[in-house]
């Protein structure tokens, strides 16, 4: 069994295709093939009932932390038992996105992804501190080539992209924000709730963006595009309306001392003061000049910041699957499809075989199967199916007789699976769907 450190276990075909792969091997004869489905078919609705039930605990245990919560509640829980839930909240769904064959994404590994140049053009900051609790995990990690816009040509960069991203975010209590003065109202998020969002197809330098907390800001590039020019044409205007400049300071000196200022280049003077039309046409002309310049500065500004967060939109709505509820919902609907789609893979392998095979001989097969007819290269999990092909137990008749408690799969003392024939698996799953709610 080879361990592949460029590989990932995660299966990227629908559970469909792989039974009809299986079945259009060539390796099933037209009654198997039947039954076969017959099987799988009952198997998948097993694996939705199990886990359905990580559904309901995973549902009820994120009720206090959920931020878009409509329902009144009955009975709130008290601290201690805020923390309880909390902590089986976390452990359900790590649990669940390893069974889905997700990957953790430590802290560390996000600080070093956010030290390289994202695709969106700004200066950006998250604080940490500010979680209780950080879940990260991705599947699919690619390279694609992307194409870009640099001033006026269009460039082609290498980008690893990562195809689902599973983001479960708590933030700590108001109290802490409170402490450190921050305005709790005018925050983007609610203190003390839990975010979670499922993304698709995120390149890793963006993924900062992902985090709702997230402070965004200009590049002194981009400061100094917006400064520099207004800089250049303030000069020229200041120089304009300086001679009217003077002439404002020189009355105002006039009228607060009673006497002309000693600034040769004022010309103020009691005739000067008298004469107001003109003070007031300078006065007008030298705010209307000087509040356009100050208007179009602040305009360019405000559409540097408006693209900025259009970018940063685009980033986060157009690569969103879901949030919250919905998301923990979605995660469930994976890791079922992903555990379902191993046990299937085992159990046609096993059952196909024309000897008994080791585990690691097994786990070998699978991943040249896949590559032989999918061309994908897969680092297969085998123990996982195997654990739940031989949990899988119940009843079958054998020459009229019944055999009870027997599991799909078992052991011989050299450690090769023994699969029960396909017609006593399909009783042995009838009879497993039959009792499920029973049991």
């Amino acid at each position: 069994m080879a361990v592949y450190n460029d590989r990932e276990a995660y299966i990227p075909y629908r559970r469909s295709d792989l039974i009809d792969l299986c079945i259009s091997d060539g390796r099933l004869s037209i009654d198997q093939q039947a039954i076969f489905r017959e099987f799988c078919d009952i198997l998948s609705a097993y694996y939705h009932f199990q886990f359905h039930s990580y559904l309901e605990t995973v549902k009820y245990n994120f009720e206090p932390f959920n931020p878009d919560s409509v329902t009144k509640v009955v009975h709130r829980p008290n601290p201690e038992e805020v923390q309880q839930m909390e902590a089986e909240l976390i452990v359900a769904v790590t649990e669940v996105l390893e069974r889905a064959n997700y990957i953790p994404l430590t802290q560390e590994f996000l600080q070093r992804a956010f030290k390289v140049k994202s695709l969106i053009d700004l200066k950006t900051d998250i604080d940490f501190n500010e979680f209780e609790q950080i879940v990260f995990y991705y599947r699919g990690d690619v390279t694609q080539i992307i194409k870009t816009k640099r001033w006026f040509w269009h460039k082609e960069i290498e980008l690893d992209i990562l195809k689902q991203i599973f983001v479960f975010l708590r933030f700590k209590d108001a109290t802490y924000f409170e402490e450190k003065n921050v305005d709790v109202s005018k925050l983007k998020f609610i203190p003390g709730k839990a975010y979670v969002y499922y993304y698709q197809n995120v390149p890793k330098p963006d993924l900062e963006f992902l985090f709702p907390n997230i402070k965004t800001s200009m590049t002194w590039k981009d400061r100094l595009l917006l400064g520099v020019p207004a800089i250049g044409a303030a000069i020229p205007l200041l120089l304009k309306v300086a001679p009217q400049l003077l002439l404002i300071i020189g009355v105002i000196g006039f009228l607060t001392l009673g006497r002309p200022v000693d600034i040769a280049a004022l010309r103020a003077d009691a005739n000067t003061v008298k004469d107001l039309a003109p003070l007031l046409l300078a006065v007008l002309s030298l705010l209307i000049t000087l509040g356009g310049f100050g208007f179009q500065q602040y305009a360019k500004y405000q559409n540097k910041k408006i693209k900025f967060q259009k970018d940063v939109t685009d980033t986060l709505f157009f690569r969103n699957i879901a949030s919250n509820t919905s998301a923990l919902s979605t995660l469930i609907d994976f890791a079922e499809e992903e555990e379902t789609k191993e046990i299937l893979l085992v159990y046609y392998h096993l059952l196909t075989s024309d000897r008994s095979l080791t585990p690691q001989e097994l786990d070998d097969r699978v991943e040249e199967w896949m590559d032989e007819k999918l061309g994908t290269k897969i680092d297969f999990d085998i123990q996982g199916p195997l654990k739940n092909l031989a949990n899988i137990r119940g009843n079958f008749t054998q020459a009229d007789h019944l055999v009870k408690d027997q599991p799909l799969l078992s052991f011989d003392e050299q450690n090769r699976c023994r699969l029960l024939p396909l017609d006593q698996s399909k009783q042995v799953i009838d009879y497993v769907w039959d009792n499920a709610f029973g049991n």
